[in-house]
């Protein structure tokens, strides 16, 4: 393998150097007040304390599902059924969990650094507050995007040099390589899950009961210093909002290059690489895409108080964008070759390259998209605050009908970038393409932590009681920011989709299986089971978000009540109760969704096999696509058309503004949006993701594997079969009874004993009729030979056949023949046809080790095409696993 695949870490540190400079940038700017920085005290560890306490959880499941994958990895099955794993999965397992772990806090650290600089910002104008608050969301996102290039492309490199040094590509080493790298996604899945659903939990509990009892009772504004909840709310932006989203898009990265690597590792090609171009490719498009990201947020700037910040994200975003495109050719070109074929499909380079753009494109429209229907200005949102002038329930509806809506474009985006990548590169086409599209997360993540950040600092400039032209600077920011958190979401949610069809396809080829059969009632039944698991996710998040919010609503109005003089700010409200509410509340009731996710596979999988998983997998995709884009949009759509009244709304030709009675319509739509933006919305993507990872790792344990034997019908009477069945063999001579034995002698002097209706009489029989020209559809059956499982070793039992053969055409010199090698369509086509050519080279080796001159053989694998019998059966599917013989030459 050549050395550029030392570059990838390298991409990694760059990226982390980065993270290490704007980190020290962030926290040399001033801080404020006081008051200020105790307030921001108040949130840093509130924040803290939540991780400890997630941590811990996480602990506990994260050791024993490690000591669960190394007895795993020590199976390696038998010599029919080889398992291509290792003990060490449990290690990248751990690697996996603690970087995606590690991600979040990166995050939530530099986050509780920046809100209350950039609020100091805000007083000094929006081009600074933009600036501070921006760093800090780039920290973030090279944090991220460095963590993952790092550690993917170090544990390649040391399981490569481990298992698989100076071995090709499609070597089971490699495989044992590949699988054991898995692990790595699958603990930053995990760990993501659980960070994304109990933060969320955590946030939007208090987000709602702050704003039930403090806006909609109370009728103090939104992070009123009074508000009990008001601390809880705002550690809640930092643990859902940064930290969830850190270690949910970190999982994201890692799982599309994971499933891009997982096929292109299938793929043998010639290159300057050693072949092994397929799966550094979309490790070095996450690198360079790494590299674009930083450059672009040097572009994020605005110059004076009327300039958009939307603007300036979407340049930033924009450029990234720009430069993938341009260096990803380059790399495409240069990595690959010109032709390449994976499972009998065969594309170009330059197929790949346009499967890359289709997957930038994509992500592109879906971020595009996402904000017209949840941007202020725009007609969904617009539609939203036009219904609160009748009510709270006319609010509802209209959100409900806008998430609903929001999802037709989308999915036609996405499946048309599904069929057009797939028709430029294949399977390998679909999952470059979310490679692509994943490429530049790391501005991504930048654009999508800047809104938390400045959401923060709004709440630290209300508590502090900073001047009004403060909080309209921090409010313009936050209001970007909610559109971009709409947009982070809808594109994360995307490439979700395009990784798990990639996932999809490298656990079906691991698995055994060809196709998803939904004809057969068991395959129906998981795809149902599927499509229902997104509906009882959402409805726990969603519930434990209600619960959670019930016990601080209850704690915000004991409070009010018995401490006095907390409305006339003569007293300060016990903040830390209202942050353990969440804590608390939150590690309990994220386990039963992530137990959902995790154990539903295991349990399909091995009670009921593979394809009934499969369909398991394509139901939960489809439905937990089309959820989390439902849900994402309607509460970001309901979370500005609130705020959309605090610079007035026109309603019916009258103007209305906080706490008019539409105000308060549109408050309780956003407060019924809360959880399904930054709950249950967001976590869709990882539940559908996770259950694909999981499904991957579990593949190898239960698969589908064919019978040890590549002999063809020995025994079977083809008379006994349809009519239909014997009418589909017309180009076999040798699928028959084969009868008695009988003695033939040969000119050579050498007398055989044969079958009647064996391969040897029937090609002696047509050497010898003259009238019987040589073409290309006559072939005879070798009926007793038989290879090892899986290879291309021949049984001791085929050397009475082989040597037959040979004597055959000793007997007759100016014969030349061809083998050729087939399987069924048990597992994946591209190994099939690996297989069969090799099968078909090792009889061609043994003849001319029995003295026939190689110029007189050739041999070629042709798979899984031409069976001779149909594959629903065994029987069937034993007559297609055979090596053939045609006469090219008497």
């Amino acid at each position: 393998m050549n050395n550029i695949i030392y570059y990838v870490p390298v991409f990694g540190i760059i990226g982390l150097l980065y993270t290490a400079w704007r980190f020290s940038w962030v926290s040399k700017q001033p801080a404020g007040d006081g008051n200020m920085q105790k307030l921001s005290g108040y949130i840093a560890d509130g924040a803290i304390a939540f991780l400890k306490a997630e941590w811990k959880v996480l602990a506990y499941f994260a050791i024993p599902t490690a000591i669960l994958l190394f007895f795993l990895g020590s199976n390696e099955g038998t010599a029919e059924n080889p398992i291509h794993s290792s003990p060490l999965i449990s290690v990248s397992f751990l690697i996996g969990a603690f970087l995606s772990a590690l991600a979040g806090y990166i995050g939530m650290k530099i986050a509780t650094k920046a809100n209350v600089r950039t609020a100091q910002a805000a007083r000094t104008s929006l081009s600074k507050a933009l600036q501070v608050s921006f760093t800090g969301g780039s920290v973030m996102g090279m944090g991220v995007a460095g963590l993952a290039v790092l550690g993917l492309g170090g544990l390649f490199i040391i399981f490569y040099n481990y298992f698989a040094k100076d071995q090709p590509l499609t070597s089971d080493e490699m495989k044992k390589a590949i699988e054991v790298l898995a692990g790595f996604s699958l603990g930053a899945e995990s760990i993501a899950l659980f960070a994304r659903v109990g933060g969320g939990i955590y946030t939007k509990a208090a987000d709602v009961g702050a704003d039930l009892v403090g806006k909609v009772e109370a009728g103090i504004p939104e992070d009123d210093v009074r508000n009990p909840a008001t601390i809880a709310d705002n550690v809640g932006d930092n643990v859902g909002d940064v930290a969830g989203m850190g270690a949910d898009l970190f999982g994201s990265y890692v799982a599309t290059i994971l499933a891009t690597m997982v096929l292109g590792q299938e793929i043998n090609v010639t290159d300057n690489y050693g072949g092994f171009s397929p799966v550094i490719l979309p490790m070095m498009i996450a690198g360079v895409g790494l590299l674009a990201s930083l450059v672009s947020t040097f572009l994020v700037r605005i110059s004076n108080e009327n300039s958009s910040v939307q603007a300036a994200l979407n340049l930033g975003n924009w450029a990234s964008v720009i430069i993938t495109f341009i260096t990803s050719y380059f790399l495409v070109k240069n990595l690959l070759p010109e032709t390449l074929n994976l499972r009998g499909f065969e594309f170009t380079s330059n197929g790949v390259f346009l499967a890359i753009v289709v997957g930038l494109v994509v992500g592109a429209l879906m971020s595009i998209i996402t904000e017209y229907y949840t941007a202020m200005g725009k007609r969904p949102v617009l539609s939203i605050i036009q219904k609160s002038g009748t009510g709270h329930a006319t609010n509802i509806i209209g959100g409900l009908a806008v998430g609903m809506e929001s999802t037709v474009l989308p999915i036609i985006v996405l499946a048309a970038g599904i069929i057009l990548s797939y028709k430029f590169a294949g399977l390998y086409g679909v999952s470059i393409a979310a490679a692509g599209m994943m490429a530049t997360t790391a501005m991504q993540l930048a654009i999508d932590a800047f809104g938390p950040i400045a959401d923060n600092a709004g709440g630290i400039a209300e508590m502090s009681l900073l001047p009004s032209e403060v909080r309209e600077r921090t409010d313009n920011l936050d209001a970007v920011g909610n559109t971009t958190a709409a947009t982070g979401k809808g594109f994360a949610i995307a490439s979700a989709a395009l990784t798990s069809l990639a996932l999809f396809a490298a656990f079906v080829g691991i698995a055994g299986i060809k196709a998803i059969d939904i004809y057969k009632a068991d395959v129906l039944a998981g795809l149902f089971v599927g499509g229902m698991i997104p509906f009882i996710f959402s409805a726990l998040c969603i519930s434990a978000v209600g619960k959670a919010a019930m016990e601080m609503v209850n704690e915000v109005r004991r409070q009010f009540r018995e401490i006095p003089g907390i409305m006339e700010y003569k007293a300060e409200p016990e903040y830390e109760k209202c942050v353990a509410i969440s804590t608390e509340a939150s590690i309990k009731q994220m386990i039963l969704p992530g137990a959902i996710a995790l154990i539903t596979p295991v349990v399909v999988g091995f009670i009921f096999g593979p394809e009934v998983l499969g369909g398991l997998l394509a139901g939960v995709t489809v439905s937990g696509v089309l959820m989390g884009l439902f849900q994402s949009n309607a509460g970001g759509a309901w979370d500005n058309a609130k705020k959309s009244f605090e610079k007035g709304v026109l309603i019916d030709g009258e103007m209305y503004y906080k706490k008019s009675e539409p105000h308060k319509a549109s408050v309780t739509g956003d407060t019924v949006g809360d959880p399904f933006k930054d709950t249950s919305g967001p976590s869709m993507n990882i539940l559908i993701k996770l259950m694909s990872i999981v499904s991957l790792v579990i593949a190898p344990y239960i698969a589908v594997h064919s019978d040890d034997i590549t002999k063809t019908m020995d025994g079977i009477n083809v008379e006994a079969m349809t009519p239909q069945l014997a009418s589909e063999l017309p180009v076999s001579e040798g699928i028959k009874n084969l009868g008695a034995k009988l003695d033939k002698a040969l000119s050579s002097g050498v007398t055989l004993n044969i079958p009647e209706n064996g391969i040897e009489n029937n090609l002696l029989k047509f050497i010898e009729d003259k009238s019987k020209a040589v073409d290309k559809t006559t072939w005879f059956d070798f009926d007793r030979l038989t290879f090892e499982t899986g290879k291309s070793t021949l049984k001791p039992e085929s050397a009475e056949q082989l040597k037959n053969i040979a004597e055959i055409l000793k007997a007759f010199p100016s014969v030349n023949i061809k083998l050729g090698g087939y399987t069924d369509n048990t597992g994946d086509a591209n190994a099939n046809l690996k297989l069969s050519g090799d099968r078909a080279s090792t009889v061609k080796s043994e003849l001319v080790k029995l003295g026939i001159p190689d110029a007189r053989l050739e041999s070629e694998g042709y798979g899984q095409e031409n069976p001779v019998a149909t594959n629903d059966t065994e029987e069937g599917r034993a007559a297609n696993r055979r090596i053939s013989v045609r006469v090219t030459k008497k």
